[in-house]
Order: structure tokens, then C-alpha cells, then sequence
């Protein structure tokens, strides 16, 4: 019998969608930079398909996110090129097929916008959620950035007349001039650690679109952790981006948000579309602290 998630994906025809909800199976935390889990049901990738009503965890947009035009619209940055060892603002549009901005969006997890950074060796991580002028000009303040080219996503639903809407993935290349020192891939892992916090996997193998089960067990010092905060409506925010060609997926565990409460054990039903290996990041949070945590997850073909 299919889930209503499935359900939805099938009556959708996305396949694909359907391998980043796979991937979605993963962990029920928050935000930093290391390594560690991935999130709940919600998956995200390039260009998909139009719906009509409110998108929902299960609704996820198909393609590998490495498009900078879907369903009409197109992912513009304002400028490319962007300076290093300092904190800056990265501006820019979605518009329209006619070159014209378009303003029309609807809250993905409490934010109109999710904008993802990721330099080409899987470092430097970034989750901003920019604000938007009345021009339809995104700003988002970006941390420092070092040497090197960066894939820069935007995520959102687009909501056009007659109230369909669209949830989408785009993105475009930018370049951070200055000499550059690449960091090799860590090898994939059954855990990892962050700000203190242990992070550990607990599955068979995956295989590429293929659903299998991914647990996530999170620990402190030893013992369980049972404190974790709603972080944009779930205890986890999972973001997988495949090492070869930096294609995209957006993941969150399953279960219910209960106040301050979640943990130790997070479930998700994880499907990734490609075969090789993929770096997550999940981002959890405690006592008011954001983390992220990374780890590399090798998927068969």
C-alpha cells in the first residue's frame, strides 16, 4: 500500500523526486559546520513538475538541482564573482521567461527562501535564508568564503496565477578568485562528530533509487540526546550533494515536531538518485544553537 507521501509522488510522476525523499530518511537535527546526519521527509532537486495546493513535506522537485532554469523560471545572480576571507552580500532574481523578476512565493518550512553554497571539494557549507526587496532582489549575507568555484542553490515554491504551485531547485556556478587549496573528500563513514554531539548511521547498504530505511542516533558524552529544538518546523534539516557533479537533494526525518523533545533516534526513508558518494550535512539544534554536521555516504549503483 502507498503512503500519502508516495501517493502524491506517484499521482506527480516523479521518480526522481522520489529517490531524494529516499535521502530524506535521514536525520532529526539541526545547524554548524562539520560532519553529520541528514533530516526528515522533504526532499529537493532541480526543476519540477506544477501542482496545485500547498506543497508539503512530501512534495519535493524533481531533477538533481543543477539547472539554473525549471518550469519557466530561471536562478540569476547578480554577480559571479565573489570575494574571499571576508563576509559579503550575494544578491539575485528569479525571473521569469520574460527576463522579468518574479515575486510570487510561498513558505517552504516557515522561509520563502532557502539559498545552499557549497564549494566544488564539498566544503565550505552554507544554509541562508535571504530576504527579498520589493524589486524581487534577494540579499543574502554570506559567511567567509575561501578560494575556489561554488555552486549556490536556490530552493522555494513559486506560485503562479490560478494558484498552482511549483516547488523548484535552481542553480548557477560562482567563482571566489585567490589561490586555491582543495581538501580531499573524507571517507564515508558510520559516524561523526560536531560541537560535541555524536552523530551515528544505522542501515544496510543503499542502493541508487532504491528506498531503504536510515537511522540516525544522536549522543552526547555517552547518552542519549532527547533535547533537540524545532529548527524551520522538524528536528533536522539534511542536505546531500553527490561528489561528482554537485547534483542536489533536500531531506528531513520522519515523525512528529513534540516541543524541545526530539531524539535520540531519528528515521527516514532514504532514496538517492545517483550511485557514488555523497557528503550530508545536517543541521540540528540545541539549547538555542545551531548545528551542522557532515558525513560522506557511499550509494551502489
Amino acid at each position: 500500500m502507498l503512503t500519502p507521501t508516495h501517493a502524491r509522488l506517484a499521482r506527480r510522476g516523479l521518480l526522481l523526486t522520489t529517490a531524494v525523499a529516499a535521502a530524506v530518511t535521514l536525520a532529526a537535527c539541526g545547524t554548524s559546520a562539520s560532519g553529520g546526519m541528514p533530516g526528515m521527509d522533504h526532499g529537493s532537486t532541480a526543476a519540477s513538475p506544477s501542482s496545485t495546493g500547498t506543497p508539503g513535506m512530501g512534495d519535493m522537485p524533481a531533477g538533481d538541482g543543477l539547472a539554473a532554469t525549471g518550469a519557466g523560471l530561471t536562478f540569476a545572480p547578480s554577480n559571479r564573482s565573489l570575494g574571499a576571507g571576508k563576509a559579503q552580500s550575494f544578491t539575485f532574481q528569479i525571473r521569469g521567461s520574460g527576463g522579468t523578476a518574479f515575486t510570487t512565493f510561498v513558505q517552504d518550512q516557515t522561509k520563502l527562501m532557502h539559498l545552499y553554497l557549497i564549494r566544488s571539494d564539498l566544503t565550505g557549507f552554507q544554509h541562508i535564508h535571504p530576504t527579498m526587496a520589493a524589486d524581487g532582489t534577494w540579499t543574502a549575507p554570506l559567511g567567509v568564503l575561501q578560494p575556489g568555484s561554488y555552486r549556490a542553490y536556490a530552493s522555494f515554491i513559486a506560485e503562479t496565477m490560478g494558484g498552482t504551485q511549483t516547488p523548484l531547485v535552481l542553480s548557477d556556478t560562482l567563482t571566489v578568485a585567490g589561490d586555491v587549496a582543495t581538501t580531499p573528500l573524507p571517507a564515508a563513514a558510520g559516524s561523526t562528530q560536531v560541537d560535541g554531539y555524536t552523530l551515528t548511521l544505522g542501515s544496510g547498504e543503499l542502493m541508487a533509487t532504491m528506498t531503504h530505511t536510515l537511522t540516525v542516533a544522536v549522543s552526547k558524552g555517552g547518552a542519549p540526546v532527547t533535547d533537540l529544538q524545532p529548527y524551520l518546523d522538524t528536528y533536522a534539516h539534511l542536505t546531500a550533494i553527490h561528489a561528482g557533479d554537485l547534483a542536489f537533494a533536500h531531506l528531513h526525518p520522519q515523525g512528529q515536531v513534540n516541543g524541545d523533545h526530539g531524539g535520540p533516534t531519528l528515521t527516514f526513508e532514504a532514496m538517492l538518485p545517483k550511485a557514488g558518494n555523497w557528503r550530508l550535512f545536517l543541521q540540528f539544534q540545541t539549547a538555542g544553537s545551531l548545528h551542522t554536521a557532515a558525513i560522506t555516504l557511499t550509494v551502489g549503483g
